[in-house]
């Protein structure tokens, strides 16, 4: 009786989740395919996602951003707290603090302080909205440190440094192609966070003028209020895909490294 009725609540609870989470979607996918003046359903704003340039610009751009942040972050953030782990424990708590302190800043103090030494990027790098992802990749480190941290935690990673250097491996090799692999999920976790941050962030890049998705689903709200929605709908779809896509990836390696 006790099981059946543990069944019944865990259902239950299942369902409220579910409708928690779809309500809001549906209410979007409901909104961006109905005229606002002739109240009949229509895929226009899905197809203005595709054919106004300000939009398809800005998707561009954001999603160059995450893939630039995503890079930025796996090159900074992964070889630093594997070294820092095998060569340097006794760091761990200071490089966890650098990781966290951009948690503690405000986005507008960010956007201020950074404002003198953007002036450099923009003259060597030029004027562009893709050097956000110099700030995306500070933004995103508390959040990437943490889901690294996990799995390098759950890692015997100096037994297998040693390991490998008994065996004449380089320091590269030992962090390519042993432990990285190991933490990978921790990795992927990492990554799917840096993705979600730089296509939902709205403070920094606006208040630096450059027109990423958020920023323009804001504007565009303000004239064609279903062409923002299709957008954030589009935006939210596409995050919920990355994430059913690593947790598959995840899936996939586990029987493979248990062989």
């Amino acid at each position: 009786m006790g099981a059946g009725v543990w069944r019944v609540t865990r259902w239950l609870l299942l369902l409220a989740f579910a409708a928690f989470f779809a309500v809001p979607l549906l209410a979007l996918l409901n909104f961006s395919t109905k005229d606002p003046f002739t109240k009949e359903r229509s895929g226009g704003a899905w197809q203005a996602l595709t054919q106004d340039p300000t939009m398809t610009e800005a998707i561009r751009t954001s999603l160059l951003l995450a893939l630039f942040t995503v890079v930025g972050m796996i090159v900074l953030l992964v070889p630093t707290m594997i070294w820092v782990r095998l060569r340097v424990p006794g760091a761990t708590r200071m490089i966890e603090f650098l990781c966290l302190l951009p948690l503690t800043i405000p986005a507008l103090v960010i956007v201020v302080g950074l404002r003198n030494v953007y002036a450099w990027v923009n003259y060597f790098v030029g004027d562009s909205p893709l050097t956000l992802a110099f700030i995306y990749v500070v933004l995103v480190l508390p959040y990437s440190y943490r889901a690294i941290d996990a799995s390098l935690s759950a890692l015997d990673a100096t037994t297998l440094a040693e390991a490998a250097r008994s065996l004449g491996a380089s320091w590269f090799t030992v962090i390519t192609r042993v432990i990285l692999p190991n933490i990978w999920p921790g990795v992927l976790g990492g990554a799917f966070i840096a993705v979600a941050l730089v296509l939902g962030e709205y403070t920094i890049s606006s208040l630096s003028h450059y027109n990423t998705l958020p920023v323009v689903i804001v504007l565009i709200s303000k004239a064609d209020a279903p062409e923002s929605m299709a957008a954030a709908l589009a935006s939210l779809l596409f995050a919920a895909v990355l994430l059913v896509g690593l947790s598959f990836l995840d899936r996939r390696r586990r029987p493979s490294e248990g062989k």
